[in-house]
């Protein structure tokens, strides 16, 4: 093999570029709460979340889906009436908004905003839910726009894996467009709820509590797209009287939903608050997952590539240093003195101003060249 060395132009030769990749994620209720019959959920000793697989998680092909859990604020109303796991679900929350929300000007913990303008103040979410995605699912960030969240609000509770005719749509439908920036871990966007299509035929069967907003609906939670964390207001489990999402109907109880906690059903008039206030957070966790119907998004994978433009002039490269280019002092490509000169590109090496190689480029075959052609040679580096 024969090399020919030459430079390139940084300006003109060298380009960078990002693509970004996006796949399709679903993950269906049946898998989070039903098909492995509570298999593939794993509870710790430490009792602080849950962790949720696709698959038995005993399984060597068991892939990790998410992580659940539950906070509860000092800010919250809830909060002097938190019975069990209270320093548990309180060091949860500011552990959650101190990575995800920073410092305040003073060095306080900021509270999760519900809708993004922190400097103005505004509704805090005080009781939530953390949804923490795996890595594998999201890759680099999740597609802003992209995520949607079913949950059942049927007021009663049903068995595991059951189907809710009353169903909230959780979106970040202003995510493609009205993302904040004001996180230490990137980009945020609002999650709107608005309602399945069957559980608004009637005035009467509409479980929204005011009328939707700018067509996207009611500020319920944030979705932080490269951490990978969904933060699910509890407000989407209770009714308006005590400053949830839902109104008081047939289908959503009088109340609101029931809710199992950890020793089986709740009392006959409690609900989501007593659950969050008088259980332990994997039933909380349990809670929510049996109420998951869907959730699906995109996730993104960032592909950064430097693109080499590899140019060979007519009069380069025409012939070759390799020994066997030659027999009897006479090139073996040519049979009479007139004929013109032709050698073979195959390989194109990256070589650094030392003259070591760095990268080799193989052609899918050997391209001819003569003094009447020209090439640019295209060569890409992902990384």
């Amino acid at each position: 093999m024969a090399s020919f060395y030459k430079p390139l132009n940084q300006n003109n030769d060298v380009v960078s570029t990002r693509t970004l990749l996006h796949e399709a994620i679903p993950l269906t209720g049946t898998i989070v709460s039903g098909t492995y019959s509570d298999g593939n959920i794993k509870n710790y000793s430490h009792g602080m979340f849950q962790s949720v697989y696709d698959y038995p998680y005993l399984s060597s092909s068991a892939n990790h889906i998410f992580d659940i859990t539950v906070g509860v604020s000092t800010g919250s109303a809830l909060y002097s009436t938190v019975a069990t796991q209270k320093d548990k679900k309180r060091n949860i929350y500011n552990q959650m908004a101190q990575v995800l929300m920073g410092y305040d000007q003073v060095g306080n913990i900021m509270q999760f905003d519900q809708d993004g303008d922190i400097l103005a103040g505004g509704t805090k979410i005080n009781d939530a839910y953390f949804l923490n995605l795996a890595r594998l699912l999201t890759k680099d960030e999740i597609k802003k726009g992209s995520f949607s969240l079913s949950l059942g609000v049927d007021e009663a509770f049903g068995s595991t894996g059951d189907n809710h005719t009353y169903q909230l749509v959780i979106t970040d439908a202003s995510g493609s467009d009205g993302y904040f920036v004001n996180s230490p871990v990137g980009e945020y966007g609002i999650l709107y709820a608005t309602q399945s299509a069957g559980a608004a035929a009637s005035t009467a069967g509409d479980i929204m509590n005011a009328t939707l907003k700018d067509n996207q609906g009611l500020a319920c939670g944030l979705i932080f797209y490269q951490a990978g964390v969904a933060v699910i207001s509890s407000s989407v489990f209770t009714i308006s009287t005590t400053g949830g999402l839902l109104r008081a109907n047939s289908g959503v109880g009088a109340t609101g939903p029931k809710f199992y906690n950890h020793l089986g059903l709740l009392g006959t008039n409690d609900r989501h608050n007593a659950l969050l206030t008088g259980s332990f957070i994997s039933a909380s966790a349990n809670a929510f997952r049996n109420r998951l119907v869907n959730l699906s998004f995109n996730n993104t994978v960032e592909l950064n590539s430097t693109v080499y433009f590899c140019r060979v002039n007519h009069n380069e490269y025409n012939y070759s240093a390799n020994p066997t280019y030659l027999s009897g002092s006479k090139l073996r490509v040519k049979t009479k003195s007139t004929d013109l000169p032709v050698s073979y590109i195959t390989t194109v090496g990256l070589y650094n101003d030392n003259n070591e190689l760095l990268a080799v480029s193989k052609l899918s075959e050997p391209l001819k060249k003569t003094p009447d052609t020209e090439f640019t040679i295209r060569v890409r580096l992902d990384y």
